[in-house]
């Protein structure tokens, strides 16, 4: 299922270790283990993590999650009210703290949209 998202290098087809590498990829990532713990079994450290930074470039992350999502929508096996967005990678800019909303705004937006009166009022 993800082979269709892993890019082909320019000067050949898929390098053997291919699903390994990915796999290491993904290991690392689950785990939280740092790129100095990968296990040989996914191949060596530098070339695993070359592979990753070669795919983050590339997005074919991004590509491969919005796949997995098409392909489970086609199927009907989406449930977005299951969504949730850590804040560990959602930052705000500093200069976002205290910001002043527009009485308009706030009635755009209204409750129904998530807004509660407890925002700061221009």
């Amino acid at each position: 299922m993800i082979k269709p998202f892993l890019p082909t290098g320019e000067y050949g087809l898929y390098p053997e270790r291919l699903r390994d590498q990915f796999e290491g990829v993904i290991r690392r990532f689950r785990s939280g283990a740092q790129w100095r713990e990968m296990p040989g079994e996914f191949g060596l450290r530098p070339t695993v993590y070359g592979r990753f930074r070669v795919w983050r470039n590339a997005g074919v992350f991004t590509a491969l999650l919005e796949g997995l999502i098409a392909e489970a929508a086609r199927q009907g096996r989406t449930d977005l009210s299951l969504v949730s967005v850590d804040s560990t990678t959602v930052r705000a800019h500093h200069d976002a703290a205290g910001m002043l909303v527009g009485k308009d705004l706030m009635e755009a937006a209204g409750p129904e949209k998530g807004v509660t009166s407890s925002a700061s009022l221009r």
